[in-house]
């Protein structure tokens, strides 16, 4: 009887590997990276149209460097990255998330390993026969003992697995979203920079502006008191003072809160801390932008791989669900010695064990295993269909961003024709008035019409700027060419 015993265990224990070599549920598959070739209608551009004397180019398939920010020629604006690099506190929270997924995930691993355990308890105790209703008198004693105990769940069906799976698709999600922060990081301090510049060159343009026209107010007051002149003419360039005059406070409400978010992004209160005036003539504009593959673009975008990782994750949640459907079966022994004296703990007579396995089932539940599995699979619908639509956004942002810097090539270039003109037709009043041709106000409005030209200038000079930023960040940034990135990819996180 016991030859059969110990080979029916056997033949369980082989039955089981032989089980837990597969796992319920499907087996995720990362999906298919579409075959477009480019994102525009028709063919990307290749180049833009020069203006400011730079025309910008377009690289398919070029690389997209990891510290695309240098590009621009700033050692100002490296600074601010480096510092808030090291003390923004959202970018601290992503990074302590993603250990905590990671430590999540070691300690899931525990699951395939016995579960052992020990205990030990000395204790004093008067026993009384009268509980058992017997009359002999009662004894004091003391009571040793020592034990131990080991399970192991046998992870039959993968549900254990699974969620393992589902643990490592969390480790993924949480490194896209610490890319995703690090990159709207520093695009959000790049594009504070450049709008930073276009106000505080948009400030100074409007105060000149603003006193041209108040000689203007000046000339048309002392014309109307000579009667040469209506004093509507007066009160027409009033108001037009007054509302120049307005925009200056709203100009530098948006420059201190440029400086505000600037001081937040790196780390510090505004109370604390000024940033660095940086002007348009600090910054170069890359010439030569890449353009990644749109089968790369899926694999590298921070928002793309965060879908993709969290389909993975309810993936595996429908094998979770699968196996809890399922049997379970756990084995597990244990292991005491007991003695009244100390000196005689491990006497035979003190001696017990155990060993034994439990298999259980659910047979019942009111149809809760069943739809829970339902919904798992419902998750994982949802969960792709996001995915794809994250898919579209992605390129759709690219196209959009390929098309601005297109279209904003050619609106700097009408700004800075539009500015060299009135620049010529200011010079030419100005010579006409030495010569007695012109009267000053024909000068006067001649400067107002080149300011103007001139804050339109520096507008489209900004959006310039900030549509080369949105492009690297719709590329995704290049936080795979980083070295961190590559430490990630020989540990295989």
């Amino acid at each position: 009887m016991c030859a059969r015993t110990e080979l029916a265990a056997a033949l369980l224990t082989l039955l089981c590997a032989g089980l837990a070599s597969c796992a319920v549920g499907p087996n995720f598959h990362r999906p298919t990276a579409p075959s477009d070739s480019h994102y525009v209608y028709g063919g990307d551009p290749t180049a833009t149209s020069s203006a400011a004397g730079v025309a910008q180019r377009f690289e398919p398939g070029a690389q997209v460097p990891s510290d695309w920010w240098k590009l621009f020629q700033s050692p100002q604006l490296d600074a601010l990255v480096s510092e808030a690099l090291a003390r923004n506190p959202g970018l601290q929270a992503a990074q302590a998330s993603l250990r905590a997924s990671q430590d999540a995930l070691r300690s899931g691993y525990g699951i395939f390993w016995p579960q052992a355990s020990a205990d030990a308890h000395a204790t004093r105790q008067r026993y009384s026969p009268l509980a058992l209703g017997q009359s002999s008198p009662g004894s004091i004693f003391n009571l040793f003992t020592l034990s131990a105990s080991v399970s192991y769940v046998l992870d039959v069906f993968g549900g254990e697995r699974r969620s393992l799976e589902a643990l490592a698709s969390q480790v993924d999600v949480q490194h896209a979203t610490e890319d995703a922060t690090y990159l709207t990081l520093i695009a959000n301090i790049v594009n504070t920079a450049v709008a930073e510049a276009a106000y505080r060159d948009e400030i100074q343009a409007t105060q000149q502006l603003i006193e041209l026209q108040r000689q203007q107010v000046q000339l048309a007051q002392i014309q109307y008191e000579a009667g040469t002149a209506p004093y509507s003419n007066v009160l027409s360039l009033q108001s037009q003072l007054a509302s120049y005059e307005a925009t200056v406070p709203q100009l530098e409400q948006k420059l201190n809160q440029s400086e505000d978010l600037l001081a937040t992004l790196v780390g510090h209160t505004p109370a604390q801390w000024s940033p660095p005036a940086i002007g348009f003539r600090d910054l170069r504009l890359p010439r030569d932008l890449p353009v990644s593959l749109p089968s790369d673009l899926v694999r590298q975008r921070p928002d793309i791989l965060l879908a993709e990782a969290s389909a993975h994750a309810a993936s595996a949640d429908i094998g979770v669900a699968t196996a809890a459907m399922l049997p379970s079966l756990a084995l597990s022994g244990g292991y005491s010695a007991n003695s009244v004296r100390s000196s005689q703990l491990f006497a035979v007579n003190g001696r017990e064990w155990t060993f034994g396995a439990d298999l259980s089932a659910p047979l019942f539940q009111g149809g809760t295993l069943y739809y829970r599995r339902r919904e798992a699979i419902d998750t994982f619908a949802q969960t792709m269909a996001l995915y794809r639509q994250t898919v579209l956004g992605a390129f759709g942002q690219v196209a959009d961003t390929l098309r601005a810097l297109a279209h904003d090539a050619a609106a700097l270039a009408a700004e800075d024709e539009a500015l060299s003109t009135a620049g010529q037709a200011l010079h030419l009043v100005q010579t006409n008035y030495e010569a007695g041709l012109d009267t000053y106000l024909d000068v006067l409005n001649a400067d107002v019409q080149y300011h103007q030209a001139l804050i339109a200038d520096v507008q489209a000079a900004a959006a310039r700027y900030q549509d080369t930023v949105a492009l690297y960040v719709a590329l995704g940034g290049g936080w795979w060419n980083g070295p961190d990135a590559q430490t990630r990819a020989s540990h295989g996180d």
